[in-house]
């Protein structure tokens, strides 16, 4: 009966730990995805970088959304080249077509991946959800640089062209948002 009791308690201890393993999965993988930029994930920086090279690098920037977001989303600017450490500024348009406010949300990566960990943002519109009203077309800006280190990165250094990519994805209004008088024009920037 002893022996049963052992194998019944060390069951239960596999599944809690295998469980709790499962849970802090999601965190734990994005935390590494945005440490090491794995998947294309930029990192973000506070400011620009202190070192620029004569090394150009042309950014694409992309654009889409989920499945019936009915939003029009675009970038206004497809390409631009700049010196690796130089500190960029781009423009995505979003329109609500609608005539309701919409929240959403972007999700962002970079290709090459190998680039991802290079690629650093300043400042961003998909750090924050985006409220339209009806009818409203905003302009969000996107600030990064591409980290000089990408130069020491053997699988990484020669990359010479960067695709960063944005997915716009309805959320739910905060409450009491969805009240809000069109006419007031709010975007949550």
């Amino acid at each position: 009966m002893q022996a049963q009791q052992k194998t019944a308690i060390r069951l239960v201890g596999v599944v809690l730990v295998m469980g709790a393993l499962a849970w802090a999965s999601v965190p734990f993988y994005d935390w590494f995805c945005r440490v090491t930029g794995f998947g294309g994930t930029p990192g973000t920086a506070e400011a620009g970088s202190d070192e620029v090279l004569d090394r150009i690098v042309k950014i694409r920037f992309d654009a889409s959304k989920e499945r019936d977001f009915p939003w029009e989303f675009k970038p206004v600017e497809r390409e631009m080249e700049l010196r690796i450490g130089e500190t960029g500024l781009a423009f995505y348009e979003a329109h609500n077509p609608t005539d309701r406010p919409i929240a959403g949300a972007a999700s962002y990566n970079v290709f090459p991946y190998e680039a991802g960990g290079y690629f650093t943002k300043i400042a961003c519109f998909c750090f924050e959800q985006q409220i339209l009203q009806p009818g409203e077309t905003v302009q969000m800006p996107v600030t990064f640089y591409v980290d000089p280190e990408i130069v020491d990165d053997i699988d990484a250094k020669h990359v010479k062209r960067i695709t960063l990519s944005y997915t716009f994805h309805e959320i739910d209004l905060p409450e009491g948002d969805d009240a809000l008088d069109s006419a007031a024009g709010t975007n949550m920037n």
